[in-house]
């Protein structure tokens, strides 16, 4: 009767999208503008992200590799069996087409995210932009990073800014085109593909796993355990983000926004 009726058993069908904002446009424009200007000065542009948060044990990890019998795993993907959990952040220099990604095994958190910034730049940015003044950093508009968490600004300045005598440029994307931001597509991408098929049993087997991550167009991966813990819930008091040295720009101020240092570096 249901199928005289032309109904069928279906899937549900992924098609509605949010509006998107007035400005997303603008915003790209921007976007470019700040990376040629940054790139002609000779000054470091970086794409930040959170990579999905990973199961640690012998679990089933998607795709399929090259082997002569599969890999047994656990049948069930229960947290509570897992050694623990693995939360990449990437940070993906977009003119030298390296990347460097810190795991860290407790929550992704502004100060998380803010400190990956100051490790790249301390073990790698200074190195290769040894007379840089300016950071521009390109970050997606949520999570850790997002364009309205006060902690990340306050964490920028504390952790780069102040510390390293950088001014730190914010550029976000646009709600909902967070697939845009290079790091997804030149980064965290070729490490799925790398590591499809591989159970990521280990901490050490991450952290290879990423690390051995190439492609031909000669990618260069570091990767880092971060075994500090980070806190959820911290918050900003407003005295603290009032002593942010924040500069707003003019196009799109809540997108974009540099953070100057509070102090002359040492």
């Amino acid at each position: 009767m249901l199928r005289r009726a032309k109904y069928r058993l279906r899937f549900n069908r992924k098609r509605l999208t949010r509006r998107s904002s007035p400005d997303r446009n603008k915003q790209f424009t921007n976007i470019n503008k700040l990376k040629d200007s940054f790139t002609q000065r000779g000054q470091p542009v970086v794409s930040v992200d959170a990579k999905k948060r990973e199961l640690v044990g012998l679990f089933k990890n998607q795709g399929r590799e090259w082997r002569k019998a599969p890999v047994d795993v656990d049948m069930y993907d229960f947290p509570s069996d897992a050694d623990g959990v693995a939360i990449p952040y990437g940070i993906y220099d977009i003119r030298a087409n390296r990347g460097a990604v810190y795991v860290g095994t407790s929550h992704d958190t502004p100060q998380f995210a803010a400190e990956n910034v100051a490790r790249w730049w301390r073990h790698s940015g200074q190195k290769e932009y040894p007379g840089a003044s300016h950071l521009l950093i390109f970050a997606d508009s949520g999570g850790s990073n997002g364009a309205r968490v006060r902690m990340w600004k306050w964490a920028l300045q504390k952790e780069v800014a102040d510390r390293f005598g950088l001014e730190v440029t914010v550029s976000h994307f646009p709600t909902g085109a967070s697939k845009w931001n290079p790091i997804e597509h030149r980064l965290f991408s070729e490490i799925s593909k790398h590591w499809a098929g591989q159970p990521l049993k280990t901490y050490s087997t991450v952290v290879n796993l990423i690390a051995t991550t190439t492609t031909q167009t000669g990618l260069q991966v570091r990767s880092q355990l971060i075994t500090k813990h980070y806190p959820t819930a911290q918050k900003v008091s407003d005295q603290n983000m009032q002593a942010i040295n924040l500069d707003r720009h003019a196009i799109l101020p809540a997108w974009n926004y540099t953070i100057a240092p509070r102090q002359n570096r040492n």
